[in-house]
């Protein structure tokens, strides 16, 4: 995957009310492709023709109890007549193939979900997936062998 760039523009992180008031806290996400534009990209010495991916990563933690958004860019370098073809598919009905919307949300999705993860910390949100946890162990009673 000719991904050589991922940076966040905006990390947006809000709690609204306390967590007590919300029992059954429902936690939503989506990841969106929102612009693609041809961009220059330093390559060494030279400068290459490649994509500029522009997402959102959005959580909504329901019901209204908070909600984190990250909003970024991912740079695209690869065979010059393949950058083309992505942006003109882009150009024209804002679709991009399959294999290549999956690896860049896949993208997004892990990073983001590191980034969302520690934001949650910081504010008191509950974490947005569920994190290995130890139980003790239950002594027997009685034992027979």
């Amino acid at each position: 995957m000719p991904i050589v760039g991922f940076n966040f523009n905006k990390v947006y992180v809000e709690k609204k009310e306390s967590l007590e008031a919300s029992k059954n806290i429902q936690i939503k996400n989506d990841v969106l492709i929102t612009n693609v534009r041809e961009e220059k990209l330093p390559t060494g010495k030279t400068k290459a023709d490649g994509l500029k991916f522009d997402f959102k990563f959005h959580l909504k933690y329901e019901p209204e109890v908070g909600e984190i958004e990250l909003v970024g860019f991912i740079y695209y370098l690869d065979d010059q007549e393949v950058i083309k073809d992505i942006f003109k598919s882009w150009k024209k009905d804002k679709k991009l193939s399959q294999e290549l919307t999956a690896n860049l949300v896949n993208t997004v999705l892990i990073k983001g979900t590191i980034k969302a993860l520690t934001l949650s910390q910081e504010v008191n949100l509950p974490p947005h997936l569920p994190l290995p946890t130890v139980n003790p162990k239950s002594s027997p009673e009685s034992y027979i062998g």
